[in-house]
């Protein structure tokens, strides 16, 4: 039975549909643990949604070892949020998608790390030993800041690979389920 006053927030940036389908894996995954989901591309913000959720997944490609410029504007956008304290003690995770194996894409995660931590936000990273480095490998990337994958140029009905989508549904349901123990009465 799904407890609907448990929430959490994945907010992302996807230029080309590859983040934004790491950020419905997770969703699916969060929702399988009975806590309400709604997902947003930056460009479409439910702020309300956002101040009132337990936690918030963010989410970006690596552009040139860093958070996309768009990504960058909607986190200064959030300076009231920060200025007020909203997002204090809510939980964050992050994650991000680039083309390359490595892409500096920790830099991403550091990036938004930093953010949560200037809101006060409690961070969460990807607790997953890699089990091994094929396509279909659990945390095959190796990550612990935050949940890191990797699509190859091509369309986003075949990338990023299935291990890369099963970890994201694994993260999803290991954030919803922090929310679920956060919030026991």
């Amino acid at each position: 039975m799904s407890d609907l006053s448990k929430s959490l927030a994945i907010v992302y940036h996807s230029p080309y549909g590859h983040t934004a389908k790491v950020a419905e894996f997770i969703a699916q995954g969060a929702s399988q643990m009975g806590v309400r989901v709604q997902c947003m591309n930056i460009e479409h913000v439910d702020w309300d949604f956002l101040d009132q959720a337990e936690a918030i997944i963010f989410g970006c490609p690596t552009y040139m070892g860093s958070v996309t410029g768009q990504f960058k504007m909607f986190m200064d956008s959030s300076s009231k949020r920060w200025k007020n304290r909203i997002w204090s003690g809510k939980l964050a995770a992050g994650f991000t998608n680039s083309g390359g194996l490595s892409g500096d894409k920790l830099s991403v995660l550091q990036q938004i790390n930093l953010f949560a931590m200037q809101h006060g936000m409690l961070w969460s990273g990807l607790p997953l030993m890699s089990t091994g480095h094929g396509e279909r490998d659990l945390n095959r990337l190796a990550s612990s800041l935050g949940l890191m994958t990797q699509s190859d140029n091509a369309p986003v009905e075949i990338t990023p690979p299935q291990g890369d989508l099963d970890t994201a549904i694994w993260f999803g349901e290991y954030i919803a389920g922090l929310v679920n123990k956060i919030n026991m009465h």
